[in-house]
């Protein structure tokens, strides 16, 4: 008898160690499958997104007038169908992703990262993209990604926590700019309400599968191109580093605070443009629609393009730069689903355009990078993110050190114009009680205390 009980008690002491570890396997199936599906998914959307703004681009071609009929009718068809049947699809998808991780398992998040909110999200960026809106797919791919990772654990009977949301942004992020380095960096830098070891661990398998899954089918192709550039002279790196770091973080936090002054929970002008929503739709889709007709289609969707030709040397227009910050405005103020990340770095690009004249020609390159990175820095406020997004894209690393100062300086120069961080601050407004809680200048995770509890 006392032999039976004695096994009787190993085996009940056993059966928590072998519970554990079934669930962490489940954990660790639940982050694979996820993963490989974001990536999977992220290369439908780009082919998606490239098919669309193809389609308008002939369409425009042959019609050159047509986008002043076509564009605002399905802005005002995309604004009346996101506010009525998925108003968690709207604006960029990055603040859903952080607001989610706030209360992953609350039913504010459940909306946010439903699988209707996400293919929604798709759906109607790719349509905003055949209208030739200003918008991006990287910030979409980030709420779609970390719903599909929250469905997929879901499903494994996993408990979801802050991580597996941030670990689905990220590897959203890693797969849409093919730069696994940059998810991390982002989820450090943005998505992280709770940053701890085994969270660093879950959102690095899953960046790394979901970067593999894309490269594996769309090639290890460099999203701006082979870039090489010319060493900056120290005495050029002295004036040019700071300066774009200046001009193009006091232009990415105007942007911010523009930004915010039309979509923000507490913006100055959002209470005029909601008042009649579908007008407000149809006229920024004429504002749209008339600077794309006027710069010959330079400005449509991300801004991929032009921004690839001017890092390749090619003598870009001067008002490229403007004109992709008013038609990226006036898309945002529309009220169609979108990213702000590839316009954002299309801006940063003109405005580095911008500053070459002043610059010795074979620097040309290099300005526009740091103009693209200051820009983008003002805009998101993250520094590493910039560095390692643009060191990514262009495959070139003799320029990181200028980057690294650059974006210092444009990190500190947007907070001048706007004292708050754009998702931050755009989250809130997805939250109950809107976004009282957040102050000036401060993250989420500087506002509340989450749970950090990983099974």
């Amino acid at each position: 008898m006392r032999f039976l009980s004695g096994r009787l008690e190993k085996i009940a002491d056993s059966i928590p160690t072998d519970l554990q570890k079934l669930q962490e396997w489940r954990r660790r199936l639940a982050t694979l499958a996820g993963a490989l599906l974001v990536g999977l998914i992220a290369i439908a959307f780009a082919w998606a997104g490239d098919f669309a703004q193809t389609q308008f681009s002939r369409i425009q071609k042959a019609e050159p007038y047509s986008p002043l009929i076509l564009t605002p009718a399905l802005f005002v068809i995309i604004a009346a169908v996101t506010r009525s049947v998925a108003p968690e699809a709207r604006g960029s998808g990055i603040p859903q992703a952080i607001a989610a991780s706030r209360d992953p398992e609350g039913l504010t998040a459940r909306g946010l990262l439903s699988l209707r909110a996400g293919l929604a999200k798709l759906t109607l960026t790719v349509g905003a993209m055949f209208g030739g809106a200003s918008v991006g797919r990287e910030g979409p791919t980030v709420q779609v990604g970390a719903a599909v990772m929250v469905q997929i654990h879901r499903l494994f009977g996993v408990r979801v926590t802050p991580g597996v949301v941030i670990a689905g942004g990220a590897a959203g992020v890693a797969a849409a700019f093919n730069t696994p380095l940059a998810g991390i960096a982002f989820a450090i830098e943005e998505l992280a309400v709770a940053y701890e070891q085994r969270v660093a661990i879950i959102v690095m398998g899953a960046v790394m599968i979901a970067g593999l899954t894309s490269q594996g089918i769309a090639g290890d192709y460099v999203y701006f191109g082979q870039l090489t550039t010319s060493g900056l002279p120290l005495t050029v790196l002295i004036v040019v580093a700071p300066l774009t770091g200046l001009l193009g973080g006091l232009a990415g936090g105007f942007f911010s605070r523009l930004f915010l002054a039309c979509n923000g929970g507490k913006g100055a002008w959002r209470p005029i443009l909601k008042k009649n929503p579908l007008l407000t739709a149809l006229v920024c889709g004429l504002i749209v629609a008339a600077i794309g007709i006027a710069t010959n289609g330079a400005t449509w969707g991300t801004g991929y393009e032009p921004t690839r030709a001017l890092l390749e040397g090619d003598d870009g227009d001067l008002w490229f730069g403007p004109a992709k910050f008013i038609a990226t405005i006036a898309t945002s103020a529309s009220g169609v689903p979108g990213g702000i990340f590839a316009p954002a770095l299309a801006v940063g690009a003109g405005l580095g355009n911008l500053l070459t004249p002043f610059f010795p020609a074979e620097h040309a390159g290099t300005v526009i990078i740091l103009g693209m990175a200051a820009y983008f820095v003002g805009v998101v406020r993250a520094p590493l993110t910039a560095v390692i997004i643009l060191s990514e894209t262009t495959g070139t690393t003799d320029v990181i050190l200028p980057l690294f100062v650059t974006c210092l300086i444009g990190d500190w120069a947007g907070g001048l114009v706007c004292k708050h961080r754009l998702y931050h601050a755009l989250a809130a407004d997805f939250m109950p009680g809107g976004d009282k809680s957040l102050r000036p200048g401060k993250r989420l995770e500087e506002t509340t205390e989450i749970d950090k509890e990983e099974d």
